[in-house]
């Protein structure tokens, strides 16, 4: 007997129902290849599928150079990102805090750098700082931006994974004798860990895509050496299709990453253990014989 699949947010649809989803699904295909194919007519008009604008970028000091660039991406991404989550555990957590005069001030730095755009960020770092004698190294000017407003994110992640969890959780730790924050540090955290998962490769996303900002503070990050390239071999636009083909590769990836983390684990099948067959009415009528 087949189980019966139930949607919640919305009912099965019906034949005519599939029958308008189905002349939908056409006609937006048909609309994006025929955008598609149009801008491809285009670009071919103006000559920008010339293979003299395309040929310098398969060279390999040009290669080169967008690689360098994307490893100072992933540089500075992944370690953007591991600063956000510490910086995100210990504000999330002072804000759960019972204690007002820790909790207030996590609370209200959480949401000034939430509210903040991350452009205004770089800039205050970048032009704010020096007028008061502090100049940063171009790498620090960049990441603290980041790790400030994706840490406040994630900090509310964090709080939020905390409040999902039971309340007897931290009764059953507080039963056994632990304080707050050994339960937090032993029981909840690595259970808020691990449900969040895909939330912290969705966070090294985050801090890759807003890399590319360093242009602003000439961080040499793959779109900064992408734009340097189109400057020098003067095709713009192929060396921005080729640094943003790497963004997607490179995201693409981290994305199927976080929905693999996503899944819950497969029920591994135990190995059967081999039972002698029952004995048959036959062979028993034999053996009583």
């Amino acid at each position: 007997m087949k189980s019966s699949s139930t949607t919640v947010l919305f009912d099965e649809l019906g034949p005519k129902g599939k029958a308008r989803l189905k002349v939908a699904t056409i006609v937006a295909v048909v609309v994006v290849l025929g955008a598609l194919a149009g801008i491809y007519f285009q670009l071919d008009h103006v000559g920008q599928l010339s293979s003299r604008l395309w040929s310098p970028l398969w060279e390999w000091p040009n290669i080169r150079y967008l690689l360098d660039g994307l490893g100072m991406t992933l540089r500075i991404g992944l370690s953007c990102a591991a600063m956000s989550l510490v910086f995100g555990t210990v504000f999330g957590l002072g804000r759960l805090s019972p204690r007002r005069w820790l909790a207030v001030p996590a609370a209200a730095a959480i949401e000034l750098f939430r509210a903040i755009p991350l452009i205004l960020l770089v800039y205050f770092f970048l032009i704010g700082l020096p007028t008061f004698g502090w100049s940063l190294p171009p790498f620090w000017v960049l990441s603290i931006p980041i790790v400030l407003h994706a840490g406040s994110v994630f900090a509310e992640i964090v709080r939020a994974g905390v409040n999902s969890l039971d309340r007897g959780q931290f009764d059953a730790a507080a039963a056994i004798g632990l304080r707050r924050g050994q339960a937090l540090r032993l029981v909840i955290l690595p259970q808020v860990f691990r449900a969040l998962r895909p939330a912290l490769v969705t966070q090294v996303i985050r801090t890759l895509k807003e890399s590319s900002l360093g242009y602003v503070v000439s961080y040499p990050e793959l779109l900064r050496n992408g734009q340097v390239l189109g400057e020098y071999n003067a095709n713009f636009v192929q060396a921005y299709a080729v640094t943003a083909a790497i963004y997607i590769v490179i995201n693409f990836g981290l994305s199927r990453i976080a929905e693999l983390l996503d899944r819950p684990p497969r029920v591994r099948r135990r190995s059967r253990i081999a039972e002698p067959a029952p004995a048959t009415p036959a062979a028993t009528v034999g053996t009583l014989s």
